[in-house]
């Protein structure tokens, strides 16, 4: 529809309303406009005011649940946090550690090594290893884990950098 259409239709659509409203008494006139304006106040409440109103009461009734909710999960999310760090300051013992070293040393892609418990001591044996990822992954569960080596003993061979080792951890306060 282009623009003069469009004026077209405009113009015909004042005409009609004129028309109609010149037709009617002062009467008419005044019952349709006191009906539009109760319309227009009627849809105005069940469209915009009474969805709203509802809308505050359910929220209002909704909030003291809401506040105690967050107020439950506020100290959760301190408890946990508080865990966390104890969690954190206690070292694996045992089977535990065990698990522990064998799944870090798979983390750090040192494959083939034996891990055995010995009383409260985990020993790992590697053959072929490579010195340096050795020694990153010692400091790492020395930090991680909180170990110590009791005893090692490596054997360097020919290929620089390699070298067979059996190692001794224990947790650092294990005596």
């Amino acid at each position: 529809m282009d623009h003069q259409e469009r004026i077209v239709n405009t113009t015909a659509l004042s005409g009609a309303w004129a028309e109609f409203w010149d037709a009617r008494s002062v009467r008419e006139k005044t019952l349709l406009t006191w009906g539009g304006a109760l319309l227009v106040v009627a849809i105005g409440w069940s469209v915009l005011w009474a969805p709203a109103a509802d809308g505050r009461a359910q929220l209002r009734e909704r909030l003291p649940g809401l506040r105690r909710e967050l107020a439950q999960m506020t100290a959760q999310a301190d408890e946990a946090r508080a865990l966390a760090g104890a969690a954190a300051s206690v070292a694996p013992e045992g089977q535990a550690l065990k698990d522990a070293l064998t799944s870090s040393l798979a983390d750090h892609g040192m494959q083939g090594a034996q891990v055995q418990l010995i009383g409260t001591t985990v020993q790992v044996q590697m053959k072929n290893a490579s010195f340096p990822a050795f020694t990153g992954w010692l400091d790492d569960v020395r930090k991680q884990f909180k170990v110590q080596v009791v005893e090692a003993q490596m054997t360097a061979l020919k290929t620089d950098g390699q070298v067979d080792l059996t190692a001794s951890l224990q947790p650092a306060n294990a005596r």
